[in-house]
């Protein structure tokens, strides 16, 4: 109950707690089977509430995909938020690029090296090359309109 006192918990994150203070496998399975019987522990409470959290963090679809499976969520459950709460992947890549860069200035005038480190600065937030693409191609454009 502590636990989830604090933060949602995927069940599987419960499970792995408990065994790791050495609780009896069966004894977690009647525990968890309560908590859910009861609703104090749900997955797609868990995953809705982890998908927002990581999207306000900044981060981009891959890598959310990825934290939620390490989480234990199936693919089911992590389909249902997506397709439930999708942001503008895009605007959001543009908006993280655009706040990590912006005291370092105008956005045209990158040379190569510079420019595939602000690449892979979204990417490691997992934006997809597309996204990433597009946010700085937006980034520019704003760029070029506050210029003028």
């Amino acid at each position: 109950m502590d636990l989830l006192s604090r933060r949602e918990h995927s069940d599987y994150e419960l499970r792995r707690k408990l065994e790791h203070k050495g609780f009896d496998v069966e004894a977690i399975k009647r525990v968890l089977a309560r908590l859910q019987e009861r609703q104090w522990q749900s997955n797609e409470r868990f995953a809705a509430s982890f998908f927002r959290q990581r999207v306000e963090q900044g981060y981009g679809p891959l890598r959310i995909r990825m934290e939620m499976s390490q989480k234990g969520l199936s693919d089911l459950e992590i389909e249902e938020v997506f397709a439930t709460s999708a942001p503008d992947w895009r605007e959001l890549a543009k908006d993280r690029y655009q706040r990590r860069f912006a005291k370092a200035g105008n956005f045209r005038q990158l040379d190569a090296k510079e420019r595939a480190k602000r690449q892979r600065f979204l990417a490691q937030r997992g934006f997809t090359a597309e996204q990433v693409y597009a946010a700085i191609a937006a980034a520019e454009d704003d760029d070029e309109v506050a210029i003028l």
